[in-house]
């Protein structure tokens, strides 16, 4: 069972007492004491709107995710020299850029399914032409664009990663 298999049933608990007998709430203090974006990123995909099965999630957390997603987009694409920002004009098209990569990034990170298949990967009885039987959807946007959301995607996942892997290592101290 992996950390966010751990981190979703604590909870779905209906028991967190800390003591010698009840151990539910271990996986969420590991994950706060490994806090950085990566806890935020894995309560938005994984336990948003899971737990009473509402469709709309919490909200304050994805507008939250998105906010800081945005400028960690902002940032990276002006570490990267995306777009040359000499005049105003440039500014203001490299603004709209990282924000339509942050957007689309999270949104294909949060949930990447092929639209034809819903992420079966078949459609029809036959392997979905849309996706070719991978299941994962096309992120949008020209080619430029398409890339540098792929690659907030990986980030995205390193982020997740590494944190599931810090909190792990905590969970293991309790």
């Amino acid at each position: 069972m992996g950390f966010a298999d751990k981190f979703v049933a604590s909870l779905q608990s209906s028991n967190l007492r800390d003591d010698a007998f009840h151990h539910d709430l271990d996986a969420i203090a590991a994950a706060a004491m490994a806090g950085d974006l990566g806890s935020l990123l894995c309560r938005v995909k994984y336990a948003d709107g899971t737990i009473n099965k509402l469709f709309e999630g919490n909200s304050g957390n994805l507008a939250q995710l998105l906010r800081i997603w945005t400028a960690r987009v902002v940032q990276k694409g002006r570490e990267r020299k995306w777009v040359n920002e000499r005049a105003a004009w440039d500014a203001q098209a490299a603004q709209a850029l990282y924000r339509r990569v942050a957007e689309r990034s999270l949104a294909y990170w949060l949930d990447g399914k092929c639209n034809t298949c819903n992420g079966t990967g078949t459609a029809n009885r036959m392997i979905c032409q849309s996706c070719k039987g991978s299941g994962r959807g096309e992120i949008g946007g020209g080619g430029f664009e398409r890339e540098k959301a792929l690659d907030m995607v990986s980030e995205l996942e390193g982020l997740v990663q590494s944190h599931s892997a810090r909190a792990s290592r905590r969970l293991a101290d309790f």
